[in-house]
Protein backbone atom coordinates (compact mmCIF):
# COMPACT_ATOMS: atom_id res chain seq x y z
CA UNK A 1 0.00 0.00 0.00
CA UNK A 2 1.94 3.20 -1.51
CA UNK A 3 1.00 6.10 1.43
CA UNK A 4 0.03 9.29 0.34
CA UNK A 5 1.33 11.56 2.50
CA UNK A 6 3.81 11.84 4.97
CA UNK A 7 2.87 10.59 8.45
CA UNK A 8 2.65 13.07 11.23
CA UNK A 9 3.16 11.98 15.15
CA UNK A 10 0.57 12.79 17.20
CA UNK A 11 -0.31 16.11 19.04
CA UNK A 12 1.19 16.77 22.60
CA UNK A 13 -2.16 14.87 24.03
CA UNK A 14 -1.13 12.17 22.66
CA UNK A 15 -4.61 12.45 20.21
CA UNK A 16 -4.56 10.92 16.90
CA UNK A 17 -3.89 13.69 13.63
CA UNK A 18 -6.60 13.78 11.63
CA UNK A 19 -6.24 14.67 7.67
CA UNK A 20 -8.62 14.88 4.67
CA UNK A 21 -8.05 12.47 2.49
CA UNK A 22 -7.10 13.26 -1.14
CA UNK A 23 -8.09 11.54 -4.45
CA UNK A 24 -4.41 9.87 -3.91
CA UNK A 25 -6.01 7.96 -0.66
CA UNK A 26 -8.31 6.07 -2.80
CA UNK A 27 -6.72 3.12 -3.29
CA UNK A 28 -5.59 2.50 0.24
CA UNK A 29 -8.87 3.08 1.56
CA UNK A 30 -10.65 0.94 -0.42
CA UNK A 31 -8.08 -1.43 0.80
CA UNK A 32 -9.06 -0.91 4.38
CA UNK A 33 -12.66 -1.43 2.91
CA UNK A 34 -11.68 -5.02 1.66
CA UNK A 35 -9.46 -6.26 4.20
CA UNK A 36 -11.58 -5.27 7.01
CA UNK A 37 -15.08 -4.18 6.31
CA UNK A 38 -16.39 -6.64 3.40
CA UNK A 39 -17.38 -10.04 4.53
CA UNK A 40 -15.06 -11.26 1.57
CA UNK A 41 -11.94 -9.67 0.26
CA UNK A 42 -12.01 -8.29 -2.83
CA UNK A 43 -9.80 -9.22 -6.05
CA UNK A 44 -7.48 -7.29 -7.29
CA UNK A 45 -9.63 -6.20 -10.62
CA UNK A 46 -11.99 -5.06 -7.80
CA UNK A 47 -9.62 -2.83 -5.98
CA UNK A 48 -8.78 -1.51 -9.53
CA UNK A 49 -12.15 -0.46 -10.45
CA UNK A 50 -13.42 0.62 -6.86
CA UNK A 51 -10.05 2.91 -6.91
CA UNK A 52 -11.13 4.38 -9.93
CA UNK A 53 -14.58 5.39 -9.06
CA UNK A 54 -13.73 6.78 -6.03
CA UNK A 55 -10.71 8.97 -6.55
CA UNK A 56 -12.52 11.18 -9.11
CA UNK A 57 -15.24 11.72 -6.24
CA UNK A 58 -12.62 12.97 -4.08
CA UNK A 59 -11.93 15.91 -5.81
CA UNK A 60 -13.05 19.10 -5.16
CA UNK A 61 -17.06 19.10 -6.36
CA UNK A 62 -16.98 15.55 -5.88
CA UNK A 63 -20.27 13.75 -3.71
CA UNK A 64 -17.30 11.63 -1.53
CA UNK A 65 -15.43 13.16 1.61
CA UNK A 66 -12.92 11.06 3.56
CA UNK A 67 -10.21 11.33 6.50
CA UNK A 68 -7.46 9.81 7.84
CA UNK A 69 -5.24 8.93 10.52
CA UNK A 70 -1.44 8.37 9.17
CA UNK A 71 0.37 5.04 11.01
CA UNK A 72 4.25 6.00 11.66
CA UNK A 73 5.20 3.89 8.74
CA UNK A 74 3.10 6.24 6.42
CA UNK A 75 0.28 3.52 5.53
CA UNK A 76 -2.91 4.50 6.48
CA UNK A 77 -4.30 3.28 9.91
CA UNK A 78 -7.88 4.39 9.90
CA UNK A 79 -10.04 6.07 7.87
CA UNK A 80 -13.89 7.83 7.53
CA UNK A 81 -15.96 8.05 4.41
CA UNK A 82 -18.74 9.78 3.47
CA UNK A 83 -20.64 9.90 -0.22
CA UNK A 84 -22.97 13.15 -0.47
CA UNK A 85 -26.71 12.44 -1.83
CA UNK A 86 -30.13 14.10 -2.66
CA UNK A 87 -33.31 13.52 -0.72
CA UNK A 88 -36.35 15.33 -0.94
CA UNK A 89 -36.38 18.44 1.54
CA UNK A 90 -37.75 18.78 4.78
CA UNK A 91 -37.87 21.22 7.79
CA UNK A 92 -35.11 19.42 9.46
CA UNK A 93 -32.87 19.34 5.77
CA UNK A 94 -34.02 22.21 4.00
CA UNK A 95 -30.95 21.59 1.67
CA UNK A 96 -32.21 18.26 0.65
CA UNK A 97 -29.00 17.05 1.17
CA UNK A 98 -27.90 13.97 2.85
CA UNK A 99 -24.77 11.97 3.94
CA UNK A 100 -23.92 8.17 4.14
CA UNK A 101 -21.10 7.24 5.96
CA UNK A 102 -20.28 4.49 4.07
CA UNK A 103 -17.11 2.63 5.66
CA UNK A 104 -14.94 3.43 8.78
CA UNK A 105 -12.11 1.36 9.08
CA UNK A 106 -9.05 0.46 11.47
CA UNK A 107 -6.24 -1.42 11.36
CA UNK A 108 -6.21 -3.94 14.04
CA UNK A 109 -2.88 -3.09 15.41
CA UNK A 110 -3.71 0.82 15.76
CA UNK A 111 -7.65 -0.19 17.31
CA UNK A 112 -7.75 1.24 21.12
CA UNK A 113 -6.27 4.27 20.53
CA UNK A 114 -9.07 6.68 19.34
CA UNK A 115 -8.50 6.39 15.58
CA UNK A 116 -12.19 5.68 14.67
CA UNK A 117 -13.54 8.27 17.08
CA UNK A 118 -10.84 10.74 15.71
CA UNK A 119 -11.89 9.92 11.90
CA UNK A 120 -15.75 10.00 12.49
CA UNK A 121 -15.53 13.32 14.40
CA UNK A 122 -13.39 14.86 11.62
CA UNK A 123 -16.49 13.78 9.63
CA UNK A 124 -19.10 14.65 10.92
CA UNK A 125 -17.87 17.98 11.83
CA UNK A 126 -16.81 18.82 8.10
CA UNK A 127 -19.90 17.83 6.88
CA UNK A 128 -22.47 19.71 9.61
CA UNK A 129 -20.07 22.75 9.50
CA UNK A 130 -18.87 22.81 6.29
CA UNK A 131 -20.98 21.10 4.19
CA UNK A 132 -23.98 21.96 5.86
CA UNK A 133 -25.45 18.81 5.86
CA UNK A 134 -28.38 17.56 8.95
CA UNK A 135 -29.08 14.16 8.30
CA UNK A 136 -26.67 11.44 8.46
CA UNK A 137 -27.34 7.62 7.78
CA UNK A 138 -25.35 4.68 8.55
CA UNK A 139 -25.01 0.76 8.53
CA UNK A 140 -22.78 -0.52 11.61
CA UNK A 141 -22.63 -3.41 13.60
CA UNK A 142 -23.61 -3.52 17.59
CA UNK A 143 -20.46 -4.05 18.17
CA UNK A 144 -19.61 -0.30 16.77
CA UNK A 145 -23.26 1.31 17.81
CA UNK A 146 -22.26 2.62 20.93
CA UNK A 147 -19.60 5.18 19.42
CA UNK A 148 -22.43 6.08 16.69
CA UNK A 149 -24.55 6.72 19.51
CA UNK A 150 -22.44 8.90 21.56
CA UNK A 151 -22.39 11.25 18.17
CA UNK A 152 -26.33 11.23 18.19
CA UNK A 153 -27.03 8.18 15.92
CA UNK A 154 -30.00 6.35 16.84
CA UNK A 155 -31.50 3.23 15.67
CA UNK A 156 -34.26 2.78 13.14
CA UNK A 157 -36.69 -0.13 13.62
CA UNK A 158 -38.52 0.49 10.32
CA UNK A 159 -34.80 0.10 7.97
CA UNK A 160 -35.29 -2.36 5.93
CA UNK A 161 -32.38 -3.31 2.82
CA UNK A 162 -31.65 -5.64 0.52
CA UNK A 163 -29.09 -6.76 -2.49
CA UNK A 164 -31.28 -7.67 -5.70
CA UNK A 165 -30.18 -8.92 -8.92
CA UNK A 166 -32.87 -9.85 -10.76
CA UNK A 167 -35.32 -7.74 -12.78
CA UNK A 168 -38.04 -9.35 -12.14
CA UNK A 169 -40.91 -8.50 -10.54
CA UNK A 170 -41.78 -8.95 -7.07
CA UNK A 171 -45.44 -9.23 -5.74
CA UNK A 172 -46.37 -7.18 -3.32
CA UNK A 173 -48.91 -7.89 -0.27
CA UNK A 174 -52.40 -6.39 -0.39
CA UNK A 175 -52.86 -3.48 0.91
CA UNK A 176 -54.69 -3.41 4.46
CA UNK A 177 -58.57 -2.35 4.35
CA UNK A 178 -58.29 -0.81 8.29
CA UNK A 179 -57.27 2.44 7.80
CA UNK A 180 -57.41 2.92 11.92
CA UNK A 181 -54.59 0.73 12.49
CA UNK A 182 -50.92 1.88 12.02
CA UNK A 183 -48.23 -0.77 12.15
CA UNK A 184 -45.85 -0.24 15.08
CA UNK A 185 -43.07 0.52 12.90
CA UNK A 186 -44.28 3.27 11.40
CA UNK A 187 -45.12 4.49 14.44
CA UNK A 188 -42.23 4.19 16.04
CA UNK A 189 -40.77 6.15 13.05
CA UNK A 190 -43.43 8.89 13.33
CA UNK A 191 -42.35 9.56 16.65
CA UNK A 192 -40.09 12.44 17.36
CA UNK A 193 -36.51 11.26 17.67
CA UNK A 194 -34.53 11.94 20.69
CA UNK A 195 -30.54 10.68 22.25
CA UNK A 196 -30.59 10.83 26.04
CA UNK A 197 -27.86 11.11 27.80
CA UNK A 198 -26.50 10.70 31.44
CA UNK A 199 -24.15 13.45 33.18
CA UNK A 200 -22.45 13.35 36.85
CA UNK A 201 -21.93 16.82 38.79
CA UNK A 202 -18.89 16.16 40.85
CA UNK A 203 -17.58 18.64 43.06
CA UNK A 204 -14.73 18.56 45.61
CA UNK A 205 -14.86 19.33 49.31
CA UNK A 206 -15.43 23.52 49.07
CA UNK A 207 -18.22 22.60 46.12
CA UNK A 208 -16.28 23.61 43.34
CA UNK A 209 -17.13 21.76 39.79
CA UNK A 210 -14.88 18.83 38.68
CA UNK A 211 -15.06 18.72 34.58
CA UNK A 212 -13.26 16.51 32.45
CA UNK A 213 -11.75 17.65 29.26
CA UNK A 214 -12.16 16.12 25.67
CA UNK A 215 -9.66 15.07 23.52
CA UNK A 216 -12.34 14.75 20.17
CA UNK A 217 -14.94 17.40 21.35
CA UNK A 218 -13.39 20.95 20.44
CA UNK A 219 -16.97 22.77 20.36
CA UNK A 220 -17.35 21.37 24.29
CA UNK A 221 -14.05 21.61 25.86
CA UNK A 222 -15.32 20.64 28.99
CA UNK A 223 -18.23 18.96 30.65
CA UNK A 224 -19.28 16.81 33.88
CA UNK A 225 -18.92 12.72 33.55
CA UNK A 226 -21.46 11.04 31.33
CA UNK A 227 -22.46 10.21 28.17
CA UNK A 228 -24.88 8.62 25.57
CA UNK A 229 -27.04 5.71 27.52
CA UNK A 230 -26.85 2.29 25.43
CA UNK A 231 -29.93 1.09 24.23
CA UNK A 232 -32.12 -0.90 26.85
CA UNK A 233 -30.41 0.65 30.24
CA UNK A 234 -31.32 2.68 32.78
CA UNK A 235 -30.66 5.95 33.49
CA UNK A 236 -28.83 5.11 36.78
CA UNK A 237 -26.88 2.02 35.32
CA UNK A 238 -25.72 4.51 32.43
CA UNK A 239 -24.11 7.12 34.76
CA UNK A 240 -22.37 3.79 36.34
CA UNK A 241 -20.91 2.60 33.70
CA UNK A 242 -19.88 5.80 31.88
CA UNK A 243 -18.17 7.25 35.44
CA UNK A 244 -16.34 3.80 36.13
CA UNK A 245 -15.20 3.98 31.95
CA UNK A 246 -14.12 7.80 32.27
CA UNK A 247 -12.59 7.98 35.67
CA UNK A 248 -12.01 4.78 37.04
CA UNK A 249 -14.29 5.53 40.23
CA UNK A 250 -17.56 3.44 41.10
CA UNK A 251 -20.40 5.88 42.10
CA UNK A 252 -22.15 4.26 44.87
CA UNK A 253 -25.78 6.64 45.56
CA UNK A 254 -28.76 6.62 46.01
CA UNK A 255 -29.34 7.97 42.58
CA UNK A 256 -30.37 11.79 42.95
CA UNK A 257 -31.24 13.76 40.00
CA UNK A 258 -30.30 17.70 39.84
CA UNK A 259 -31.68 18.59 36.59
CA UNK A 260 -33.28 17.73 33.23
CA UNK A 261 -31.57 19.36 30.52
CA UNK A 262 -34.02 19.23 27.08
CA UNK A 263 -32.55 20.35 23.85
CA UNK A 264 -34.55 20.99 20.59
CA UNK A 265 -33.34 19.68 17.36
CA UNK A 266 -31.17 21.86 15.71
CA UNK A 267 -30.74 22.95 11.79
CA UNK A 268 -27.34 20.60 11.77
CA UNK A 269 -28.65 18.16 14.13
CA UNK A 270 -32.16 17.18 13.17
CA UNK A 271 -33.03 15.37 16.81
CA UNK A 272 -33.95 16.38 20.25
CA UNK A 273 -31.66 15.58 22.86
CA UNK A 274 -32.39 14.68 26.55
CA UNK A 275 -29.75 14.95 29.57
CA UNK A 276 -30.26 13.38 32.90
CA UNK A 277 -27.59 15.24 35.53
CA UNK A 278 -27.06 12.97 38.81
CA UNK A 279 -25.02 14.26 42.29
CA UNK A 280 -22.06 12.72 42.52
CA UNK A 281 -21.08 13.90 45.76
CA UNK A 282 -17.90 16.32 47.01
CA UNK A 283 -14.56 14.30 46.02
CA UNK A 284 -11.19 14.53 48.56
CA UNK A 285 -8.40 15.66 47.23
CA UNK A 286 -6.93 12.61 47.13
CA UNK A 287 -9.92 10.83 45.59
CA UNK A 288 -9.66 12.95 42.73
CA UNK A 289 -6.43 12.90 42.15
CA UNK A 290 -6.34 9.10 42.00
CA UNK A 291 -8.70 9.36 39.20
CA UNK A 292 -7.97 7.13 35.92
CA UNK A 293 -8.92 8.77 32.85
CA UNK A 294 -9.63 6.74 29.56
CA UNK A 295 -7.02 8.43 26.87
CA UNK A 296 -9.16 8.15 24.46
CA UNK A 297 -11.79 10.31 25.92
CA UNK A 298 -9.94 12.70 28.39
CA UNK A 299 -6.86 14.55 29.13
CA UNK A 300 -7.33 16.21 32.26
CA UNK A 301 -9.89 16.41 35.22
CA UNK A 302 -10.03 19.95 36.37
CA UNK A 303 -11.15 21.58 40.08
CA UNK A 304 -12.51 25.37 39.22
CA UNK A 305 -14.38 27.95 40.94
CA UNK A 306 -18.39 28.12 39.10
CA UNK A 307 -17.22 31.64 37.83
CA UNK A 308 -13.95 31.09 36.59
CA UNK A 309 -15.64 27.88 34.58
CA UNK A 310 -17.33 30.80 32.54
CA UNK A 311 -14.18 32.22 30.31
CA UNK A 312 -13.48 28.05 29.43
CA UNK A 313 -16.86 27.41 27.96
CA UNK A 314 -19.93 27.81 25.41
CA UNK A 315 -22.18 30.13 27.23
CA UNK A 316 -25.17 27.09 27.22
CA UNK A 317 -22.74 25.02 28.56
CA UNK A 318 -21.63 27.72 31.25
CA UNK A 319 -25.44 27.77 31.88
CA UNK A 320 -26.23 24.68 32.57
CA UNK A 321 -23.25 24.08 34.99
CA UNK A 322 -24.68 26.98 36.62
CA UNK A 323 -28.06 25.57 36.97
CA UNK A 324 -27.10 22.23 37.94
CA UNK A 325 -24.69 24.12 40.80
CA UNK A 326 -27.94 25.81 42.06
CA UNK A 327 -29.91 22.69 42.02
CA UNK A 328 -27.65 21.14 44.32
CA UNK A 329 -26.99 24.17 46.38
CA UNK A 330 -31.17 24.87 46.89
CA UNK A 331 -32.13 21.05 46.68
CA UNK A 332 -34.71 22.04 43.94
CA UNK A 333 -34.15 20.78 41.05
CA UNK A 334 -33.52 22.12 37.60
CA UNK A 335 -35.01 22.02 34.57
CA UNK A 336 -33.50 23.94 31.60
CA UNK A 337 -35.45 23.13 28.21
CA UNK A 338 -33.41 25.96 26.22
CA UNK A 339 -29.99 24.48 26.04
CA UNK A 340 -28.53 24.37 22.24
CA UNK A 341 -30.70 27.30 21.52
CA UNK A 342 -28.09 29.50 20.90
Amino acid sequence: MTPAASPEPPDDAGRPLVRAATPADAEAIIRMRSQYVLSAPMTKEWIRRCTEELAPRLEPGGDARAFVVDAPDGTMAACALGLLHPVLPAPSYPRGLAARVQLVATRPEDRRRGHARAVVSALLDHLADVEDVTLFELHTSAEAAPLYREFGFSGDPALMRMTRRSTSAVALPAARTNSSWVPPEQYAQALPQAVAFVCLYVTDENDRPLQLHSVYSPGHPWHMIGGAMELGERPWDAVVRECREETGMTVMGPPRLLATVFGQPRERRPYSTLQLVFDGGRLTDAEIRGLTLNPREHDEARVLPLTEWEALMPARDFARLRAVEEARRTGVAAYVDTWGDA
